[in-house]
């Protein structure tokens, strides 16, 4: 069912948190993955999965839950945050992130968890569930993004321009007039070229794109990851990796052509009514095909997860979850 939030007392993230336990799981490849875990150590288990992909978790994840009842397992995926190597792309695929996650809850001998994703994440918490039923106890999704044409398109060719045109200008400037009839494709051959400098640039006005768009507001003018090279690199280069690439999907709507796997797992979707970077459309798509699920549409929000109506959201997804 999908529903309106009616309710003026919004909840607020959790206080901060240290984590418990960290380390790096090695993997069958040359990666190493980064993992941690904080809350309770008794409580339910719950995995995170962060966006991009290229992004990586950060301690601020933590506080969408209740430190007395969750264990909060997160993770870099492969190639980016913390873990090693840094930017690779080398066996560097959807499955390959679906397999690690499985290693990973079989390492820290969990049974079954709860699912957070937002943005990539809900694309590879899907994934996972449709792989692995079994292991799902719920599924808490924000942004719903489906990997399909239509979307790619919208955010990197022709759509989110018409909304953000300022931002638009500097995602365009890398690129010669010539090769902007396919933005991805000339991004892909900079991003994965020899030309560091260009690389770098490139990068920086990939990421940057997304991070001007995130939220309903706009840019903050705060320090913004996005536009740090450090991060930009790792972030642009898997990001585009995967879009090139559909996702390493056997078809462009495997999700909703595989749905009816987990339509009897609970599942809780905060999804913000102006999202430009997912927009509602896939939220919405997988509402008809997942009636079960619990659709929340925010009405004031965005895409960001940092925005208080899809704080509120999480947090009531996350109480929710926790009781079932």
């Amino acid at each position: 069912m999908a529903f309106p939030v009616t309710d003026t007392l919004r909840r607020n993230l959790y206080p901060e948190l240290e984590a418990y336990a960290s380390g790096w799981m090695q993997t069958d490849s040359i990666h190493e993955i980064y993992y941690e875990e904080s809350g309770n150590p008794h409580g339910v288990p719950v995995i995170v999965l962060h966006g991009g992909p290229g992004g990586a978790v950060n301690p601020g994840m933590r506080r969408y839950f209740d430190p007395a009842k969750y264990r909060i397992v997160m993770f870099d995926q492969r190639g980016c945050g913390l873990s090693r190597p840094n930017a690779s792309l080398e066996d560097n695929t959807t499955w390959d992130l679906v397999a690690d996650i499985e290693r990973l809850r079989e390492m820290l001998g969990i049974d079954k968890w709860v699912v957070f994703g937002g943005s990539w994440g809900s694309t590879l918490s899907m994934t996972y569930a449709i792989k692995h039923p079994d292991r799902c106890l719920a599924l808490i999704l924000r942004g719903i993004f489906l990997l399909t044409k239509k979307e790619l398109h919208w955010f990197y060719q022709d759509g989110a321009s018409m909304i953000f045109p300022d931002a638009w200008e500097r995602f365009l400037a890398p690129i010669p007039e010539a090769e902007r009839g396919d933005l991805m494709a000339a991004y892909n051959k900079r991003l994965l070229g020899d030309d560091v400098e260009e690389r770098n640039r490139c990068a920086v006005a990939w990421s940057s794109w997304e991070g001007e768009t995130v939220s309903v507001q706009g840019p903050s003018g705060k320090p913004d990851k996005f536009a740090e090279p450090e991060f930009a690199v790792a972030f642009a280069r898997i990001e585009n990796w995967y879009f090139t690439n559909g996702g390493f999907f056997d078809s462009e709507h495997w999700i909703l052509e595989n749905i009816e796997t987990i339509r009897h797992i609970p599942c809780w979707i905060a999804q913000g009514r102006f999202d430009v970077v997912t927009p509602i459309s896939g939220a919405w798509s997988l509402h008809r095909a997942w009636p079960e699920a619990k659709l929340d549409i925010v009405g004031d929000a965005g895409h960001a997860s940092s925005e208080p109506g899809i704080i509120d959201s999480l947090i009531r997804g996350t109480d929710w979850a926790a009781g079932l």
